[in-house]
């Protein structure tokens, strides 16, 4: 698949579900926020770049800690989504840009902080944005990034990853925090703390996310119900179909 072409895949994929992901009780809330306000600490003279943003909810977080957020993804409708509900909550420091997270349209060293928050999975290109994350920092800024994690067991590395693109075609890979450890390393980034938590996930509302068709849901239950013990222990998987992911909080420098 082309670079373009997966770009499209994203936006058809997100475009629709915009106001979805501003509503998801998954992505407003969250211990992981309340961490990202402590890391950032009432900096006032920071630039903030939320890379990937999605709905726009670490924007939102900390628009009043800082100087000023760029929310940046590849989807025009997230960003809209976004732009008007800043507008509505009266936080003037946020603007809102579109491109490709592969390719960032802003000056070396230009950030204190670059942010992302469940969007890595959906990266084709995960080495050419940590490249740019790196560049777009200030010498002294920090990288955080929140994501769901999987792990270096192939047989439950291969159960995540496969639910994850039958559910949205757009998905890429969940990396695990050996390949975190890795990536960053070799682009000149060094992890300074890493905090893991679980992130239960409602079965109708993660499937009504995405609103995918209906046999691929069929897929996705037959997989769950047919899983090996050790996939239905390590993912906490309900008979309703819920199940429990692993997620981190890295900081690095």
């Amino acid at each position: 698949m082309s670079e373009n072409s997966h770009q499209k895949l994203v936006q058809a994929q997100f475009n629709p579900q915009a106001t979805a992901y501003l509503n998801s009780a998954v992505h407003a809330k969250g211990n992981d926020l309340l961490l990202l306000k402590q890391q950032i600490d009432n900096n006032l003279q920071a630039h903030v770049l939320d890379m990937g943003c999605g709905g726009g909810h670490v924007s939102f977080t900390l628009a009043s800690q800082v100087k000023q957020v760029c929310a940046y993804d590849i989807s025009q409708s997230m960003l809209d989504v976004v732009a008007k509900e800043a507008a509505h909550r009266g936080l003037t420091n946020i603007e809102v840009c579109q491109g490709d997270v592969a390719s960032l349209p802003f000056a070396q060293d230009s950030f204190d902080f670059v942010v992302t928050r469940y969007s890595a999975h959906h990266w084709p290109h995960w080495e050419r944005a940590l490249s740019e994350i790196r560049r777009v920092l200030k010498p002294t800024g920090k990288a955080i990034i929140i994501d769901v994690i999987s792990c270096d067991n192939p047989l439950l590395d291969s159960f995540l990853q496969t639910i994850e693109m039958i559910r949205d075609p757009s998905h890429v890979r969940d990396f695990s925090l050996s390949q975190w450890a890795a990536g960053l390393s070799k682009h000149g980034l060094q992890i300074e703390s890493c905090q893991q938590f679980g992130l239960f996930l409602e079965y109708q509302a993660w499937i009504a996310r995405m609103q995918p068709p209906s046999e691929h849901v069929a897929t996705i239950r037959s997989l769950t119900a047919l899983a090996a013990e050790q996939v239905r222990r390590y993912y906490g998987i309900d008979a309703d179909g819920s199940f429990t992911l692993q997620s981190a909080f890295i900081v690095a420098h």
